[in-house]
């Protein structure tokens, strides 16, 4: 059982780390951040606040946000502004924001088998054009189960990266030729589709294996984006764990080894919420620390007790109000806490 979060006496004298992820739909990261930072500043403490993400959307704006905008080719094929970041030679590029569900107008408007991650590949083209030595790719939110061929096109040839640090943020763990069925459904992909999706990418793991002698196939966190990270991987990307990537570029774990609680949360904690993503990495830095970890959520399933400390925000104040006012209900939350 995680060790309970300590009180915050009369007289202050506590430091609090606010590392949240977003809540999916009703607050940004850097929002509950400060919904945090208000309750502990409110009870005469100092809160520093390290809005974080997994890899997922949310990705750039965690990183410094976007300073550059592209025209590339959307998922479906029609043009689109996508915002990315250059900032000393480091790029920041959100798959989501050239090849993303959302562009494609959701799993109902979606083409499965033709959406395709071509933007996401001229916007690493654009980053090495600009000067970019390394560049970060976050790839939740896809439209797309192409398996990275989009990109590897538009990018032209492997040697055109050949030089570059690519570090693709992953959001899942999901192997290659499993993106179709894990993921297939959510992207509007039937039953047939999956089936005709997965022979596909069993085949192009093949062709890169020969192409390019890296077996994606057996390498975690390929399927990633429908298969983007596998594709980024062949030509010689890292795959790593969003957070892990984010905590090391915002110094999370420093921040955490001089506080004296961690406050994280999310939209909702399950147990799928321990494997890969913030409130797992976070508790996990705070538990290597010794620093108790405080967990709030808009809503608490599955039974998490015995891994974090969590507050349901649906639970306190009701399901309507945790979704309407999401950022007052963790300020609220935090401060009875406290």
């Amino acid at each position: 059982m995680p060790a309970p979060s300590p009180p915050i006496g009369q007289d202050g004298g506590m430091h609090v780390v606010a590392a949240p992820d977003k809540f999916k739909g009703t607050a940004s990261a850097h929002e509950i951040a400060a919904a945090i930072a208000a309750a502990v500043e409110a009870a005469g403490s100092t809160c520093t606040q390290v809005p974080m993400a997994d890899g997922g959307d949310g990705t750039l704006e965690a990183l410094g946000g976007p300073n550059r905008t592209s025209l590339v080719t959307g998922p479906l094929g029609s043009p689109v502004d996508a915002e990315w970041r250059l900032d000393r030679g480091v790029a920041v590029i959100e798959m989501a924001r050239a090849s993303g569900l959302v562009l494609a107008g959701g799993p109902d408007e979606n083409d499965p088998l033709g959406a395709t991650t071509a933007g996401v590949g001229e916007l690493i083209g654009e980053a090495i054009d600009a000067g970019a030595h390394k560049i970060i790719v976050g790839v939740g939110g896809s439209a797309t189960t192409d398996g990275g061929l989009g990109a590897l096109e538009a990018l032209g040839s492997a040697a055109r990266v050949a030089s570059i640090e690519i570090i693709v943020a992953c959001d899942v763990r999901t192997r290659f030729a499993d993106a179709a069925s894990v993921f297939g459904p959510q992207k509007g992909a039937s039953t047939a589709q999956v089936s005709l999706l997965t022979g596909r990418l069993t085949a192009l793991a093949a062709n890169y294996h020969q192409r390019y002698g890296v077996d994606v196939a057996t390498l975690d966190r390929s399927g990633a984006a429908g298969g983007l990270a596998g594709g980024l991987a062949a030509i010689g990307a890292q795959l790593v764990d969003g957070f892990d990537i984010v905590a090391t570029e915002l110094g999370l774990e420093g921040a955490i080894a001089n506080a004296d609680l961690v406050v994280t949360g999310e939209g909702f904690i399950d147990n799928e919420s321990f494997d890969g993503k913030v409130v797992g990495g976070v508790a996990e830095l705070a538990e290597s620390h010794s620093v108790p970890v405080l967990a709030v959520a808009g809503q608490v399933f599955d039974d998490v007790t015995g891994r974090i400390d969590a507050i349901s925000l649906a639970d306190q104040f009701g399901l309507d109000r945790a979704i309407d006012e999401p950022t007052s209900c963790v300020t609220e939350a935090v401060a009875n806490r406290l």
